[in-house]
């Protein structure tokens, strides 16, 4: 049934620099969040964010140089949004907007120009499928706080995760069977790739590595081909999840394996951790261990995609409605 209230909903993603100039004030936003990693008495959090930034900046620029010299996420998240808006249109009075965790448009930023186009309640949208308080924790927190700055009025409604939803599943599932075709009758080995986290996330109760673990069952029951997990992108002293990426690349060339599909199973759009990481710097480590690496496209627009994300909206507003 049409909803005759103007309704935002947020896409939630964590941003990223467009321009080498902006890595570095990025980094410093990211380090700073404390449901991330604590960098001392949180009096100190800012300072040593900042000291951080500066020194891993030139090698994170340089990463971004490889990619184009920026992340794509705010394109692609604003074009998802626009996608998803189209998707409503005769639902009822709906924007999309992106909400970035990191960079702009931030919580703030968003949350003001909503209120002033007059929106009436909010429906904030991780594009985490699985939760973890690093992330969509994270996010939600942070938007929380904006709303009751900028807007206390609002209506807020949140959508924690979504581990399973069927289009999502056959959307990846579609991506799997396009990637394994690249290989012909090869055998071929499927590896989920992860964002990492710090282990002791986990040890508190984080359902991240559960909801993982729910969308590869999920999806091995559409493609009948098993996988195994890994985890990427892990920085900083702390005792990360196993296996990383790129020991298991190193531990499949050990056992003769020749061929690997790697899914990015946490990803939902183009990122630094796509392009460089798993596009670049793992197919190169493949190819120097004497195996073939492709990765299956990201989903990014397509439409089956933004399909999921529309179901999840409607089903948060029958919920509230009901």
């Amino acid at each position: 049934m049409p909803t005759h209230r103007k309704t935002a909903v947020l896409l939630l993603n964590l941003g990223g620099p467009e321009r080498q100039e902006e890595v570095e004030p990025f980094l410093r936003n990211l380090f700073s969040d404390r449901q991330i990693i604590r960098l001392g008495p949180a009096l100190l959090q800012r300072p040593i964010a900042r000291l951080i930034a500066r020194r891993r900046a030139p090698a994170s620029r340089a990463n971004y140089a490889r990619i184009g010299g920026g992340s794509p996420i705010r394109r692609i998240t604003t074009e998802q949004a626009a996608a998803l808006e189209h998707g409503l249109a005769g639902e009822g009075d709906f924007m999309v907007r992106p909400c970035m965790r990191y960079w702009h448009p931030n919580a703030d930023e968003t949350i003001a120009t909503i209120r002033d186009q007059e929106a009436r309640r909010v429906i904030a949208l991780p594009l985490y499928p699985h939760y973890s308080v690093a992330t969509t924790g994270s996010s939600l927190l942070d938007l929380r706080r904006a709303v009751r700055r900028h807007a206390p009025a609002l209506e807020l409604l949140e959508i924690r995760s979504w581990p399973e939803q069927p289009d999502y599943i056959r959307c990846l599932a579609a991506r799997v069977r396009e990637g394994l075709a690249c290989f012909g009758e090869e055998k071929v080995q499927v590896v989920y790739s992860a964002h990492s986290l710090p282990k002791k996330f986990i040890d508190e109760g984080d359902p991240y590595v559960d909801e993982l673990q729910a969308t590869i069952r999920a999806l091995e029951r559409q493609t009948g081909v098993p996988g195994i997990l890994c985890y990427q992108s892990r920085s900083g002293p702390v005792e990360w999840l196993a296996p990383s990426t790129p020991d298991t690349l190193r531990d499949l060339a050990r056992q003769g394996c020749r061929n690997i599909l790697m899914v990015p199973i946490s990803f939902v759009s183009d990122h630094v951790e796509t392009l460089y990481e798993i596009d670049i710097l793992y197919r190169d480590m493949a190819r120097e261990l004497g195996m073939r690496l492709e990765s299956t496209r990201a989903l990014n627009s397509d439409p089956l995609f933004i399909s999921c994300l529309r179901q999840m909206v409607l089903a948060a507003l029958h919920q509230d409605i009901s």
